[in-house]
């Protein structure tokens, strides 16, 4: 916790009077030096200390964690209960190609069973390799070279429930025991993922494939998306919703090489789009989680799946139309055909500087392109991924429209954005600290340096470039990186969705108060957290604990709009005196803490504490309130 306080620039622990009116305040990240190593690491070992004797009293003596998730993924009926350590080889053993997400995350175990898919994977560089994902052991036939890597499936293939139905609410916690652990965020986001891309494996998707080759599964499956989105959901929102032409729903057609977007002003009413529809114009829904739960629910449990904000598009073409000129994106692009079927042209980056590309490009010509690396007609079911700066373009052909959604993701995540944001406090504190960093420049450097020196053998100069490799190798030691990431942490968590909860979730937090309004009053109310209330986090990852300008701030999901930045961060201010205990309600999860048991100067503390962060539905109790 004291790297924590040192970012803030908080003293040690215990030192601080709690201030009665603290004001929010978002100011600048600063890596301040951190206590010592030997203190650090004995606070470590506290926080650890605590959670192991929680863990000790949660589980039974003879039954150690390590037992509780072997035996969990040995049990055919509920591969999705186990450890994140055990997922792959439940994969191995017992493929879940024939599961949708809800009945992956919501299912019953009783209710779930297993088949073996058959996956054809056919690769890109020659010799290409052919893999029939039977049961293992698979085998590794040669295949002639294909233009992109295409993964076939056959077989009863998973899909999802209706779409009122909760897509993920994880129904069979309500059945599990009560000693076994609830899945995590990630768990269950890996759950989907491995749906979203079945047969084939997530570990060789990332491994050989995420960043680098274009994608193609196909499923022969036209109900393999059921319920996630359909035409008749666009035509409700049309009916029922506000959409504003503009910021929800865009019309555009390409014809003759050249775009049109044909937006009329005011609210997109069924009679204005479907007349733009009719005369060949593609209708983008630009926000859908916004109006379609089951969108929301689908994205907000994968956006943890790529730690990065995951939004989407939906797309209605019209038969024998093009919507949009070629072009490419800033993201890392799904594409999930829902019904009709579409033509997809795609293209690799045509020079280096267009390899994951950093903005979107602008409109193409056909005289632009070369050869498509894919050339393909999507079919309901089917599955297309391609990274960020691969040129695509698609139409509708044959009489039929095409409906598709795309997933989208990773956008400015990479390696180079987090420098840019380190690299200047780096500087920062290396001038604070360091006096090299603050010495004179030569009084004559610019006789030989700059672009018209370039090409001179002048030993000034070399000396000068050495410096600056010394002083730039230097700026490791000052990188405030923790800060930094902890900002990235911050700046997801607004991006995010707000949480999806389940049933068991919903009853045993503030969600689930049996206040109401009854016989001309209000009844049940009064229900409050006592030092002996068990709790834990709602959820893991929905709240950040970040140190900025002298203060601790916990940034939070779960009054998040599912509107992109629809409002402003949300956050509470953590005193000094209750850091550490916070931080052991970030780290214990799931694992229940006594709110005595919590690490604050005084019973006040704890409970200002844990009702603070319960009013707001951010604890869980393990006991209904009453």
């Amino acid at each position: 916790m004291d790297g924590l306080r040192a970012s803030a620039g908080l003293p040690r622990r215990g030192r601080l009077r709690r201030r009665r009116q603290p004001q929010p305040h978002s100011g600048s990240v600063l890596a301040l030096p951190l206590r010592p190593r030997k203190i650090r690491r004995q606070l470590r070992r506290s926080v650890a200390s605590r959670m192991a004797a929680l863990r000790a009293q949660a589980l039974p003596s003879e039954d150690s964690e390590d037992s509780r998730v072997e035996s969990i993924v040995d049990d055919p009926r509920d591969p999705l209960a186990g450890g994140a350590a055990a997922l792959s080889d439940v994969t191995r053993r017992e493929p879940y190609g024939h599961l949708g997400p809800a009945e992956l995350l919501e299912a019953s175990p009783a209710s779930r069973s297993l088949q073996t898919p058959r996956a054809l994977v056919e690769a890109q560089t020659p010799p290409a390799r052919l893999v029939e994902a039977q049961t293992p052991p698979a085998r590794l036939v040669e295949a002639s070279a294909l233009p992109a890597r295409l993964v076939q499936a056959s077989g009863p293939p998973p899909r999802l429930v209706e779409t009122s139905a909760v897509l993920c609410s994880a129904q069979h916690l309500t059945v599990a025991p009560p000693s076994m652990a609830p899945p995590t965020r990630r768990r269950r986001a890996a759950r989907l993922f491995e749906w979203l891309i079945a047969p084939m494996p997530p570990d060789h998707f990332y491994r050989r494939l995420w960043e680098r080759e274009a994608v193609l599964v196909r499923r022969q499956d036209h109900t393999y998306y059921q319920g996630l989105f359909s035409t008749s959901d666009l035509d409700s929102m049309l009916r029922n919703e506000e959409v504003q032409f503009g910021q929800h729903l865009d019309a555009a057609r390409y014809i003759s090489g050249r775009r049109e977007t044909l937006n009329p002003p005011g609210r997109a009413l069924p009679a204005a789009a479907w007349s733009l529809y009719r005369a060949g114009c593609s209708l983008r829904l630009l926000c859908p989680q916004a109006f379609s739960t089951t969108v929301w629910q689908f994205l907000a449990v994968l956006q943890e799946q790529f730690g990065s904000m995951a939004g989407s598009n939906v797309y209605l073409t019209p038969p024998n139309s093009q919507g949009f000129a070629p072009h490419y994106d800033d993201i890392e692009a799904f594409v999930l055909q829902l019904e009709g079927r579409k033509l997809w042209r795609v293209y690799r980056p045509r020079v280096p500087t267009e390899e994951l590309a950093l903005t979107s490009s602008p409109n193409f010509s056909q005289d632009d392109l070369g050869e498509p690396v894919l050339q393909t007609v999507l079919e309901p079911g089917d599955l297309l991924y391609f990274p960020r700066g691969f040129i695509h373009q698609a139409e509708c052909q044959d009489g039929v429209h095409s409906l598709h959604l795309t997933l989208s993701t990773y956008q400015r995540n990479t390696w180079g954005d987090f420098l840019e944001a380190v690299l200047p406090l780096a500087v920062q504190a290396a001038m604070e600290e360091n006096v090299e960093f603050r010495r004179g420049l030569p009084r004559d450097f610019m006789d030989y340096m700059g672009a018209q020196h370039s090409e001179s053998k002048d030993p000034r100069r070399t000396a000068f470039m050495e410096k600056v490799r010394v002083l730039v190798a230097r700026l490791g030691h000052f990188a405030p990186v923790d800060a930094v990431a902890d900002q990235r942490a911050k700046d997801f968590i607004h991006d995010s969705l707000p949480p999806v909860l389940t049933e068991r979730e919903r009853a045993l937090s503030v969600y689930g108060l049996p206040i109401r309004w009854e016989a001309g009053e209000p009844v049940n109310v009064g229900a409050q957290l006592t030092t002996e209330t068990e709790v834990h986090m709602l959820q893991d990852g929905i709240a950040r604990l970040v140190g900025e300008g002298g203060h601790l701030f916990l940034y939070y999901t779960v009054e998040n709009s599912r509107v992109y930045h629809l409002e402003e961060p949300k956050c509470l201010e953590i005193y000094p005196q209750q850091a550490d205990a916070m931080e052991l309600l970030l780290r214990s999860y799931p694992e229940f803490v006594r709110v005595a048991d919590l690490p604050c100067d005084s019973v006040e503390d704890q409970l200002s504490l844990a009702t603070m962060l319960y009013d707001k539905g951010l604890l869980l109790t393990k006991m209904p309130l009453t």
